[in-house]
């Protein structure tokens, strides 16, 4: 392919950010390229957790309808996981299922591979099983892909291939990656009857439950969730990659302690595994990302602009990443010419309250850094709830006394009021 023979666009990654982006400017009619190093689309993703479907009404009015999305999320649980009990706060909602619900469910492999083949219905050219090697800079400005022997040229490249952005570093956008910017996630999908985990979440019809938990990472930061699905549930544990190296256990060995956990095991028991995967999640929000999401000919959408959110009880990551690829499109489709296209980018990010929405949770996952929270504070929640539900003849210990005690055990006051400083900071 000749430099005069182009593309307007060639996207690198076929996940939601990539694919979004790519059926937007195929819909307004511009060339696009969709390159996707996997097999398919979703081949090499093991994301089991939620989309929010405000993004892809963003991109179409109706599309989530078209999704083969999982169940419709009614409950949002949290659960402090003690050594052999479990605090759970369990809150439905449904009005979040409501006409357009506000959440599904989601496992990412099907999800990926709709969403790419819903991109090439609207005109865009997919290809798969494409390493992308090189980018080609003419003058200072990047003006197409090298893959393999094969050169392919476009106004604009656009990089949605993952936290660990190879495209991104290539242009100069992006550094290496350090442990404190990301978790890596360990996933298994466990398939169990639909009434099964209907009686067990507590869920009528396709209801679902998204569960987070904290108690169960031998100290490390990190937690764990489960996601229901149609016929299975989504497991898995997000740690820090330092801490858990510095840690004398192996990381599928605490997987397998929460799966055993008396909290846990009813939950997923006579269930069998029928996948298993790693992957690294961005994790610190703002303060991870680079300084520039675009340079002449380049932009960087998804994970590879470091779009995510963990407030400890809210992970957002796909949604995100989605509304990137329709800022991408939409400053591409606007732009009159390439050097604009970077500044436009960067405001449509703010006009879809993108960036705003970073700039308020940049400071959340500072609450995830204070140690306590993955180990003490779960310990000492279950320890004042056993207390308080313990009756076995005897006289208990008066109940004042007795809670000064068990916080004594597990932290200090001038503990609890850094932590409580230091959260309120951060928020």
């Amino acid at each position: 392919m000749s430099a005069d023979d182009k593309f307007d666009a060639i996207i690198i990654g076929a996940g939601p950010a990539g694919s979004a982006c790519a059926y937007v400017m195929a819909r307004e009619g511009k060339s696009v390229l969709l390159v996707e190093r996997g097999v398919s689309a979703g081949s090499k993703n093991v994301t089991g957790g939620r989309l929010y479907t405000y993004a892809l009404e963003m991109v179409e009015p109706g599309l989530y309808a078209r999704a083969p999305l999982q169940r419709k999320v009614v409950r949002e649980q949290i659960m402090m996981l003690g050594k052999n009990g479990a605090v759970t706060m369990d809150y439905a909602d449904y009005d979040f299922g409501g006409e357009v619900p506000q959440s599904y469910t989601v496992l990412r492999a099907p999800f990926d591979e709709w969403f790419a083949a819903e991109a090439e219905a609207q005109g865009a050219m997919v290809a798969t099983g494409i390493l992308v090697d090189e980018l080609i800079e003419e003058n200072g400005k990047i003006v197409g892909i090298k893959a393999g022997e094969d050169e392919m040229y476009a106004d604009v490249v656009i990089a949605a291939d993952g936290v660990n952005s190879l495209i991104g570093q290539k242009a100069g956008l992006l550094g290496d990656i350090t442990p404190h910017q990301v978790g890596v996630g360990i996933k298994e999908i466990i398939e169990l009857p639909d009434d099964i985990i209907g009686a067990r979440f507590n869920l009528c019809g396709d209801e679902g439950a998204a569960r987070l938990a904290v108690g169960c990472t031998e100290g490390i930061s990190g937690g764990a969730f489960i996601y229901t699905n149609k016929g299975s549930v989504s497991l898995g544990i997000v740690f820090n990659p330092e801490q858990a190296g510095r840690n004398g256990k192996k990381i599928h060995e605490i997987l397998q302690d929460f799966k055993m956990h008396p909290a846990i095991l009813p939950l997923i028991e006579g269930g069998t595994t029928v996948e298993y995967g790693a992957h690294l999640v961005p994790e610190v929000g703002l303060s991870a990302m680079p300084k520039s999401l675009y340079r002449d000919g380049l932009l960087l959408v998804g994970d590879a602009a470091g779009f995510g959110i963990n407030t400890g009880f809210i992970i957002r990551g796909i949604d995100l990443a989605i509304v990137s690829g329709l800022a991408a499109a939409n400053a591409v489709i606007a732009a009159e010419e390439v050097s604009a296209v970077g500044p436009l980018y960067a405001k449509q990010l703010e006009q879809l309250s993108l960036m705003p929405n970073m700039r308020l949770f940049a400071g959340w996952h500072k609450i995830m850094e204070i140690p306590r929270v993955f180990s003490e504070y779960p310990a000492l929640a279950n320890d004042a709830l056993k207390l308080m539900f313990t009756v076995d003849g005897s006289v208990p210990e008066k109940m004042t006394s007795a809670m000064f005690g068990i916080m004594r055990r597990h932290v200090t006051v001038g503990q609890i009021l850094a932590d409580g400083w230091k959260g309120f900071r951060a928020i």
